[in-house]
């Protein structure tokens, strides 16, 4: 599945493992590697056949950016990179020790500068895919229409190519589906946490990206039983099946595991080789 490609916004074609930048700042909490470890970890990603590297302004922590990262160890940017940004309520990464009430990301002007600090930071002209945060703290009610009519406003002045919806409801996806042609949702997803499931399967029936946050647990990484027993098996790690088991789900989703070490990294990304038999998607629920 490692060889596998999807088409993001159906001309974007990337591999079905890419990379998260976020964990190479620390954002918004949690140890960060040195500068010289991130950017290796970046373009060994890149080496390894990663093309799909998800990032933001606002991942951004005591005076290091991922988007500042990824510049610095990939500009020029290969031909095939696709890199996803995310607005919403926070622009600056600081933003996040704001009053729900001072965060203004959400409003027109806020979403520009968002794009607008997205596109300097990386030094493009164009953002490939940008993705509208919705549900923060603060802003679990926030309105879905007049954030992307503004990324739509955007994307007609080119500096845009595709947008995406992420931490949304069923029901908000099916809405925003109805006012912006939307290319991916980025929601949380994994092996225990599987809410989103409805959602999955309405992507895969509209042809549009699902790329899963906190694929092997986030803050509180999977254990379970089955899946040690699984990856016992195949001589895999628990995590390592816990993102084939993603991969084998459906062929629109798409992972951005983060990491800040090589090792895993390169652990990350061999997921993609593991296939999982019907037995152990049965063993595993």
């Amino acid at each position: 599945m490692r060889s596998e490609r999807w088409a993001l916004g159906g001309d974007l074609g990337v591999a079905r493992v890419g990379y998260g930048a976020m964990k190479l700042t620390g954002w918004p909490r949690g140890e960060r590697p040195d500068r010289d470890a991130a950017l290796a970890v970046l373009r060994r990603a890149v080496e390894l056949g990663v093309n799909h590297i998800d990032t933001s302004n606002y991942y951004a922590r005591d005076g290091v950016s991922a988007n500042e990262l990824i510049r610095a160890a990939l500009h020029p940017y290969p031909d095939d990179l696709v890199i996803v940004t995310k607005v919403g309520a926070l622009v600056e990464g600081p933003d996040i020790a704001l009053p729900a009430t001072e965060q203004r990301g959400l409003t027109p002007d806020g979403l520009r500068r968002g794009v607008e600090a997205n596109l300097t930071s990386l030094g493009l002209d164009r953002l490939d895919v940008v993705n509208l945060r919705l549900g923060d703290r603060g802003h679990e009610d926030a309105p879905l229409d007049g954030p992307l009519k503004t990324l739509l406003a955007l994307r007609e002045e080119g500096l845009i190519r595709h947008i995406g919806v992420s931490n949304v409801s069923l029901d908000q996806y099916t809405r925003a589906r109805g006012l912006a042609p939307i290319a991916c949702v980025q929601n949380a997803y994994n092996i225990a946490r599987r809410d989103d499931d409805a959602l999955v399967d309405a992507c895969a029936a509209d042809g549009v990206a699902y790329v899963p946050f906190y694929p092997v647990g986030g803050f509180q990484p999977l254990t379970a039983e089955r899946l040690r027993a699984v990856a016992d098996r195949h001589g895999a790690t628990v995590p390592q099946v816990a993102l084939a088991w993603l991969l084998a789900r459906s062929p629109h989703v798409l992972l951005i595991p983060g990491t800040g070490s090589l090792a895993h990294l390169e652990e990350n990304i061999a997921a993609g080789d593991l296939r999982l038999s019907a037995e152990d998607l049965a063993g595993l629920g």
